[in-house]
């Protein structure tokens, strides 16, 4: 039986972090499995049982400052580049280690993993003393040995500027709230903290500025947030995918459909240089499966993690890039839209097709109301509520129908849509959100973008509003509803309409909009021709 002891790993500086080894049965030399977390190593017991059981020596370290390890912890600014490849160096040098290293990790530790694989490349210091201008995620003199040998970055969380707003530029409210209640300014975590202070304050999430806001959610939570308004401060986005061209190393980039952070996950995917692969399911950022979906659709990304792993590092992985997506829950799966195409594929290997459905058309999307509506951040449509106005008399938003699909219809690859807009205020956010209706009548979230933009009040404008990466099936008899609206609270702070930085704004103005049909048309990437693939061999190969 394998078991699990507490190690404590050596950093540059003498810090020493909390680190869970468990041991494969046996005394030949094994490669290793390293997981860097900020959300405690004791929830990885069973998954570093799970690794030894396959002959991989298994590690989940407590990132410094946070639970059985000391120092302070700085979100995305700390010490996650030279602390990992001091773990991953000292795993190397161990009696139980083969010297090959497999760095893994979801969300914040997808992150560590991916700044340790990359440490190498980039020349910026991760240090103590330069942790507040936000370091790069490498420093320029750790060897080799720091490096891992192949890296599984599941639903990575990359930074503070791709977490805190949409690449559109919109503040993802509700996630930051919660993300930072629950871990922020703490050693350890408290996942349920926002639920709790928004039962004792139901308008929380109302208060301005959204940079004080940490201050009103002290009350609830009983202790203060002061890194809550350097969150917003960073704006740059993109260093690791812009670093990911010069990797070598293989990737596997896990996503879901309905992950906030998908398009990250694609990025890195479609920039990494060296074999990568993409697997991206019907999930959720928890990487977790629709409870009453069929046994078909579901994936045991453990075995499936454990095969990958031992094909990247006997380096079997062809040096190309490969990826499958999901087609919902349909237990179906499609080679990714960007997969390497060999020069003997057939014409059913390639991209798919975009398909447009145009505003006002009795084929595309027909008007129902709100080609004029108002835009109020006193009452913003809602991120929470798929219920829609029955009529248009004080429209808050654009609603469009399409007619009922005449056959079953499969969507993989990128969604946008393409709208002519105006907005009688200089600063505008336009949401966008499509639900699929079944016959009954039920509505089952699709696919959703939102961007800023500012510009001369009154003045027309093409915005182009990307919807993500969609992998779904639609049966028949489906239909799709498009909104059109500018806000999309409390998932994403309100825009003041102003002109000033939303985070910082404490005046808020109504926005009347216009949404012209001709020109506008969503942009759908349906398969046109059927054929599958099985997950497991197509990200192997």
């Amino acid at each position: 039986m394998n078991t699990t002891r507490t190690v404590y790993v050596p950093t540059p500086d003498g810090t020493a972090l909390a680190t869970d080894v468990c041991l494969p049965d046996g005394t030949r030399p094994v490669p290793s499995v390293l997981i860097r977390t900020p959300y405690g190593r004791d929830a990885h017991r069973a998954e570093l049982r799970g690794w030894a059981a396959h002959g991989f020596a298994a590690l989940a370290q407590d990132v410094r400052g946070r639970h059985g390890s000391p120092g302070e912890w700085h979100p995305y600014r700390g010490h996650e580049t030279v602390d990992g490849a001091a773990t991953v160096a000292w795993a190397r040098a161990q009696e139980w280690s083969n010297g090959e290293v497999v760095a893994v990790g979801a969300s914040y530790a997808a992150y560590c993993a991916l700044v340790t694989a990359l440490a190498a490349r980039d020349t910026a210091r991760d240090t103590a003393g330069e942790a507040a201008r936000d370091p790069g995620p490498g420093a320029d003199d750790l060897d080799r040995d720091g490096v891992p040998d192949a890296v599984i970055a599941a639903v990575p969380a990359l930074g503070l500027a791709e977490t805190a707003r949409e690449p559109g530029g919109p503040e993802r409210l509700w996630a930051r709230a919660g993300w930072w209640a629950a871990h922020g300014d703490r050693r350890d975590s408290d996942p349920d903290a926002l639920a709790r202070a928004l039962a004792d304050d139901p308008r929380l999430l109302e208060h301005l500025p959204v940079a004080r806001l940490a201050e009103r959610l002290a009350e609830g939570l009983g202790r203060e947030l002061p890194s809550w308004p350097g969150l917003w401060a960073g704006r740059g986005r993109g260093r690791l995918v812009a670093l990911a061209p010069t990797a070598r190393l293989p990737l596997l980039a896990v996503g879901g459909t309905r992950d906030p952070f998908a398009e990250d996950t694609v990025a890195l995917w479609r920039g990494w240089g060296g074999p990568s692969r993409l697997l991206l399911g019907p999930w959720g950022h928890r990487l977790t499966a629709d409870p009453a979906a069929p046994p078909r659709a579901r994936v045991n990304l453990g075995v499936l993690y454990v095969r990958w792993a031992r094909a990247a590092l006997a380096g079997r992985l062809e040096p190309t890039r490969h990826g499958v997506i999901a087609l919902g829950d349909s237990g179906r799966w499609r080679s990714a839209p960007g997969s390497t195409v060999t020069p003997d594929a057939t014409p059913l290997d390639r991209p798919e097709t975009e398909c447009r459905w145009p505003f006002g058309s009795p084929t595309g999307l027909r008007l129902l109301h709100g080609a004029e509506f108002s835009a109020d951040p006193d009452r913003p449509v809602r991120s929470d509520d798929l219920a829609v106005p029955a009529d248009g008399d004080r429209a808050d938003r654009c609603l469009l129908l399409s007619p009922p699909l005449p056959r079953p219809l499969d969507l993989a690859g990128a969604a946008v849509a393409r709208i002519n807009v105006t907005a009688d205020t200089p600063s505008a956010d336009w949401a966008v959100r499509l639900t699929a209706l079944d016959p009954s009548g039920h509505a089952d979230p699709l696919a959703f973008g939102i961007v800023r933009r500012t510009g001369p009040p009154g003045e027309a404008a093409d915005i182009t509003v990307p919807l993500g990466t969609l992998g779904r099936r639609l049966p028949a008899g489906t239909r799709l509803r498009a909104e059109i609206a500018g806000h999309h609270f409390p998932a994403h702070a309100r825009n003041p309409h102003t002109g000033e930085d939303p985070v910082t704004a404490t005046r808020l103005a109504p926005s009347r909009r216009t949404v012209d049909s001709r020109g506008s048309a969503l942009h759908l990437p349906v398969v046109a021709r059927r054929r599958y693939v099985e997950p497991a061999p197509e990200i192997c190969r």
